[in-house]
């Protein structure tokens, strides 16, 4: 992006003051701090036309949307292609570029598909780090207290809300979210966001199954494709064990290729 691009959009949002609302969860990282964390309230995730109609709608587009669509899913996929040849690349907000994971012992060592995963990696820039802020944060009180997901990592490819890796081992972080094993039904399931009600569900017996933290290992999967994390449980904190299973849902997506 050029700098006088860059500085212009600084000076129109300048007096236009964003607002994202966040609710308060319980802390639960390991290096304590205050006794809750807070996390965005999104309502949806937007889809590349959903950003392509919201800036048609605000005036800041006047030619075809279907053609600017087409345009933008272009450039992405050659921005893809890039990252996937080993480039950086950076849009003048933020740097996509590639990270691979593990440690090797010597420059001879084989790159192990498992024990080194190639990701992708996101590093705001400072023109976003600057539009931050002028983005007012509003605490909207305490989230739902009948339990929460607020993240999953992916060990194979050590990201959080962002990828499943079929086979692969998973860690899910939240708030009452204990298995309880006396029923068929609960356990923990991947669910596809464009077909809610299809679901896999992770048969193997989970290697950690606490209140705050489960971990287990990724079904098969139908790939490529976009889910989230349901947990169904009756677990309701302490000794409480409720009547019928309660179904939490993540608020994020996970893309599986």
């Amino acid at each position: 992006m050029k700098k006088e691009t860059v500085t212009s959009v600084l000076k129109r949002v300048g007096d236009v003051l964003h607002r994202i609302n966040v609710k308060l969860y319980p802390n639960y990282l390991p290096k304590g701090g205050g006794p809750y964390i807070a996390r965005t309230d999104n309502e949806r995730v937007l889809s590349m036309e959903d950003v392509c109609t919201a800036l048609e709608n605000r005036g800041g587009f006047a030619g075809d949307k279907g053609l600017l669509l087409k345009h933008v899913q272009k450039y992405y996929d050659e921005v893809v292609y890039q990252l996937c040849d080993g480039y950086a690349v950076n849009s003048g907000y933020y740097t996509l570029y590639p990270n691979i994971g593990g440690t090797f012992f010597s420059p001879k060592e084989v790159r192990d598909h498992k024990k080194h995963p190639l990701g992708f990696r996101f590093r705001e820039g400072a023109v976003l780090k600057q539009l931050a802020k002028l983005v007012e944060v509003n605490v909207d009180g305490f989230a739902d207290t009948n339990g929460f997901i607020y993240q999953l990592t992916d060990v194979d490819t050590d990201t959080t809300n962002n990828s499943l890796t079929e086979g692969g081992d998973f860690v899910i972080n939240g708030d009452k979210i204990k298995i309880t094993e006396d029923d068929a039904e609960c356990g923990v399931y991947f669910e596809l966001t464009d077909e809610p009600g299809t679901r896999v569900k992770v048969e193997k017996r989970l290697s950690r199954n606490t209140p705050s933290q489960l971990i287990g290992r990724v079904p098969m999967l139908i790939t490529p494709k976009s889910y989230r994390v349901v947990i169904v449980t009756r677990y309701a904190g302490s000794s409480t064990i409720l009547k019928e299973p309660r179904t939490i849902v993540s608020a994020f997506e996970l893309d599986a290729e």
